[in-house]
């Protein structure tokens, strides 16, 4: 398990270990081209196979992407039934890519309102997958931050626990398996997290483009390595404090 970084300094890597990304503006870039919102989101997969492939090139250990939130839900039906048609295949074309890269996937987020055909490729996808020592690739879908945390403590609930610490709730998060993420990126513009690893993102790096998601592409992602390594992550210490390697200006 991983420590929180309210409580632990963790390292600080030359290229970040986790990355979380909120894509965002697949629709507006469909607009663009008046072109039907759909046709944003199946360019949009063509930016999340090459984020993966420069994510795993470059060594980060864990992408996590936030691909359907809970409230997402509120889209048009026609919407939120192409979205769920375009996960359905993905699942079954990207696995196999993913398997022979040895990329682990992993999905995130309540299950209840997924069919059972999605619900039988994604146990399936995790299966074939889980033994991959490469990148893990998490998809949040139909995930809410706050949902995370209450079913963590849902969790902690039913194994009796009553004296709830910070340890004992993020060994209980969706994403207890993954360090907390070192950078957060988010496209199209919108600077906010809007309900995604809100206990997870305390202390991560935030970066914010207003490139809409489909033309994210690697001269983007080293944009975001750029700014974030010219942070200072301090965790609450003072520059003195820092390595020599570590400090900014």
């Amino acid at each position: 398990m991983f420590a929180s970084s309210t409580q632990d300094v963790p390292e600080a890597p030359a290229v970040p270990r986790h990355i979380a990304i909120i894509m965002d503006g697949n629709g507006r870039w469909a607009k663009k081209r008046f072109l039907p919102r759909v046709a944003g989101h199946k360019r949009g997969l063509d930016a999340v196979r090459d984020t993966v492939k420069a994510c795993s090139d470059l060594g980060v250990e864990f992408l996590t992407l936030f691909a359907f939130s809970t409230e997402n839900w509120r889209r048009p039906e026609e919407e939120v039934s192409f979205l769920m048609e375009l996960f359905f295949v993905a699942l079954e074309r990207e696995v196999q890519r993913l398997h022979r890269k040895n990329i682990r996937l992993k999905v995130i987020g309540s299950r209840e309102r997924f069919s059972s055909a999605i619900l039988a490729r994604i146990d399936a996808a995790e299966g074939l997958t889980a033994a991959n020592t490469g990148l893990t690739l998490t998809v949040a879908a139909d995930y809410g931050g706050r949902w995370d945390v209450l079913q963590a403590v849902a969790r902690l609930q039913a194994q009796g626990v009553t004296q709830i610490d910070e340890a004992a709730l993020a060994a209980n998060l969706s994403t207890a398996y993954a360090p907390e993420p070192d950078l957060f990126i988010r496209t199209g513009g919108e600077q906010r997290i809007s309900n995604f690893l809100l206990w997870q993102l305390a202390y991560s790096e935030l970066y914010f483009t207003e490139l809409l998601w489909p033309d994210f592409d690697r001269k983007a992602l080293d944009g975001a390595l750029a700014s974030f390594h010219a942070r200072e992550r301090r965790f609450g210490r003072t520059s003195e404090q820092l390595p020599e390697a570590q400090r900014r200006g």
